[in-house]
């Protein structure tokens, strides 16, 4: 089998083209550009068919497939595009992370850093404050955690830059919040309140560890799977039960806190978790049609009952 390697311009990627036996993988095929140009090594590779008359979207030539599922004939065009330089997505939920759980400890430990603001030093630290630290800090270890040891991801990596941009997200709100929160002048709300957010937000953290163990049980180890129905516990009413539980937990952690950094932080996170669970549900309900013997996707909440 014969492959010509062309960009979406029509350069030729690979002089000459690429030779491969008939039962060649997607994965062999990215191996042989890599040797022919170092420069790209698989995770950088997009390769897809041309358009053929009336298609919209290209077809893409999925890894741990053979070739022989998207090209008749020995001798084809595949279309090249590069990614650029890519991260592992542990890798990058990790540095978003860390930002976060370690900035945060700073403004409550060490108050002479309101001194260079100005303001005068703390002198005394509320239990909400205290709690507030403890809620963060298992938050976000959590988090880490569950990226390493829980986390199955549908795609190998991720462009480097979203490192940047995520970090500048996480870590700049991080420490948004946790100026005001441990703020000298801060005052606390009534502890009934403390309480019951804190305790929402607790809830609210064990349900979605829950969420993202049936996630996990529904890929396999490698991350291959495709699509599947969500089922069993939030699941079975909201498509997204595990930004649910997640803007939950940022509700009662800001029920218990009460600032105006924690608040625009849950409406924006709110807001980018919407659009995602929008997303989500439109492509299950678009794969489980229930025709052709596929299974109907259920009537479900999207995100956040009874509004969304």
């Amino acid at each position: 089998m014969r492959l010509d390697i062309l960009s979406r311009s029509g350069r030729e990627v690979v002089k000459g083209g690429v030779e491969l036996q008939d039962d060649a993988t997607v994965d062999d095929l990215k191996k042989e550009i890599y040797k022919s140009v170092r420069k790209f090594y698989p995770a950088r590779q997009r390769l897809t068919l041309p358009l053929e008359s009336g298609q919209v979207r290209p077809t893409v030539l999925e890894s741990g497939k053979k070739l022989k599922e998207y090209i008749e004939g020995n001798h084809a065009k595949v279309l090249f595009k590069d990614l650029g330089p890519q991260v592992g997505y542990s890798t990058l939920f990790f540095f978003e992370y860390i930002g976060p759980l370690l900035l945060y400890p700073i403004f409550y430990f060490y108050p002479a850093i309101y001194t260079y603001f100005g303001l005068p030093l703390r002198k005394e630290v509320h239990q909400a404050q205290t709690w507030a630290l403890y809620a963060w800090s298992f938050h976000y270890s959590k988090r880490i955690l569950e990226t390493f040891f829980v986390h199955r991801f549908s795609h190998a990596t991720s462009p480097i830059s979203n490192v940047y941009r995520n970090c500048a997200y996480y870590w700049s709100f991080g420490a948004f919040i946790a100026y005001f929160v441990n703020h000298p002048l801060y005052t606390p709300v009534g502890e009934k309140q403390v309480m019951f957010g804190f305790a929402l937000s607790v809830v609210a953290q064990m349900a979605n560890f829950y969420t993202h163990i049936i996630l996990k049980n529904l890929r396999a180890p490698d991350g291959k799977g495709g699509y599947q129905i969500p089922k069993g516990f939030l699941f079975n009413y909201i498509t997204c039960a595990n930004y649910t539980t997640e803007i939950y937990q940022w509700i009662g952690f800001n029920i218990a806190t009460q600032t105006v950094a924690g608040y625009s932080f849950l409406a924006i996170a709110g807001l980018i978790m919407t659009m995602w669970a929008l997303g989500k549900h439109k492509r299950l309900r678009r794969t489980f049609d229930g025709k052709e013997g596929r299974a109907k996707y259920p009537r479900r909440w999207v995100i956040f009952p009874p509004f969304l």
